[in-house]
């Protein structure tokens, strides 16, 4: 689902499990893309080369991962709910 289509991959986002893959769902095929090629392809600490990734991105990418999936998580430990 990575590489298809933005609109296949769209729909697949509201089907994952995990707000991460959610995120990543819904951004663009270039971004997914280069996930691929920059974290999972390569050999090595998948969680590492994830980290590294992530800091390479644009504002706007890193600023919607924070406002999507980070404050959400944060917001829930405030309140003592959980997130999946």
């Amino acid at each position: 689902m990575l590489l298809g289509p933005d609109v296949l991959s769209r729909a697949a986002a509201s089907r994952a499990p995990l707000p991460e893959e959610q995120w990543m769902l819904r951004q663009a095929k270039s971004v997914r893309a280069s996930y691929v090629r920059s974290v999972i392809d390569p050999e090595g600490d998948e969680q590492l080369l994830s980290e590294i990734w992530m800091l390479l991105q644009s504002d706007e990418v890193r600023e919607s991962y924070v406002r999507e999936v980070l404050e959400p998580r944060l917001r829930a430990d405030e309140s003592g709910a959980s997130l999946p």
